[in-house]
């Protein structure tokens, strides 16, 4: 285990946001955690797990001890008639994971291809796209204690997923509530992919390009080349254009909510769920408002989709966007969507 003083996290956050850690630690595996925790001052100290930086706003230094997740390795534990069961580290690029899957073979992961991020970082975040959630293909995954050193092992229950939610983003209400935020770091995820495979096509833009293509039944490659085609054609590439992906979660309403909503917009859009309730498209909501294309400073939302906030100026250090700018920008968008349509925008990312 080695520590590093005063590191750039600047590489290491996909907006772009000029920031540094006082003190960093890179985990390869659970060792490497097990030595913080035998060094007393660092054992002590607060700590930060930092996978890949695609769903944080820094918006300044960290002085917690920074725990960067490198963990790698992917294998299949099982192929059998129901399907497979795959595992890999938690330091793994989620996208390039999913595209070995199905270099392998192995479906069922497609829908969610080119969202940027690590594998330890999807379930925390319970990723979705495309009419696909983590939770729909995940098994289990190892988790190390942050303050005793113990591997456990969470299954989807214990997970407790929502909508990009799951117990890691929860912090323990009591000494028996299972509460992980800040409280341990996931070493590796395993996914059950079922068979016999079928294609995820319950999205317009997936239907739409089948139709296009002439395609009866997809394969699997052909999904995920979907996927990232319509991806790449709404969503700035984080390497060219700061970004932290969709900023906002689409908010959920009742029915008779909805209803009110439409009386005053009828184009808005909106996706019946299967609990009854009804969830809005929040870049429609931001859109309506007049911001697209808007900036607050180096903070700025997407030109071609409202959902996005980009940091304009991380071409250059000097110029690139603040996290406070960024937060600026974000309450700005959550006042006027609720001074229009009464509704609060939740933010995705975690403002560190």
């Amino acid at each position: 285990m080695r520590v590093e003083k005063n590191v750039a996290l600047r590489p290491y956050n996909t907006f772009g946001i000029v920031a540094r850690a006082h003190q960093l630690v890179r985990v390869a595996g659970e060792e490497d955690v097990r030595a913080v925790l035998a060094d007393p001052a660092l054992a002590a100290a607060p700590k930060f797990v930092l996978g890949g930086g695609s769903n944080i706003v820094l918006t300044g230094d960290v002085r917690p001890l920074v725990l960067k997740v490198e963990i790698r390795g992917r294998r299949v534990l099982e192929d059998g008639e129901r399907g497979w069961l795959v595992e890999a580290g938690a330091g793994e690029n989620w996208h390039d994971t999913v595209a070995w899957t199905i270099a392998q073979g192995l479906p069922g992961l497609e829908n969610l291809a080119l969202i940027p991020g690590t594998v330890g970082a999807a379930p925390v975040q319970n990723i979705g796209a495309y009419g696909v959630e983590l939770q729909d293909r995940f098994d289990s995954l190892d988790a190390i204690d942050l303050r005793t050193g113990r591997v456990f092992t969470l299954d989807a229950a214990q997970c407790a997923f929502g909508y990009r939610d799951s117990v890691f983003k929860h912090a323990a209400a009591g000494p028996n509530d299972l509460g992980l935020l800040g409280r341990a770091l996931i070493l590796r995820v395993r996914f059950r992919l079922p068979r016999p495979w079928k294609p995820e096509l319950g999205y317009l833009d997936l239907e739409r390009r089948r139709q296009e293509e002439g395609v009866a039944v997809p394969t699997p490659q052909q999904v995920f080349d979907w996927v990232c085609d319509i991806r790449r054609a709404k969503l700035p590439d984080p390497r060219v254009i700061g970004n932290a992906g969709s900023f906002f979660k689409n908010p959920t309403v009742s029915p008779e909510q909805c209803a009110d909503i439409i009386a005053r917009e009828p184009k808005i859009v909106h996706y019946p769920m299967p609990d009854g309730s009804v969830k809005l498209a929040a870049g429609w909501l931001i859109d309506a408002c007049g911001w697209k294309g808007k900036s607050v400073g180096n903070a700025g939302v997407y030109e071609k989709q409202a959902l996005v906030l980009v940091n304009r100026g991380a071409a250059g250090a000097a110029t690139a966007a603040t996290g406070g700018e960024v937060m600026t920008l974000a309450r700005a968008i959550q006042t006027s969507v609720y001074e229009r349509f009464g509704i609060r925008l939740e933010p995705e990312p975690v403002v560190v």
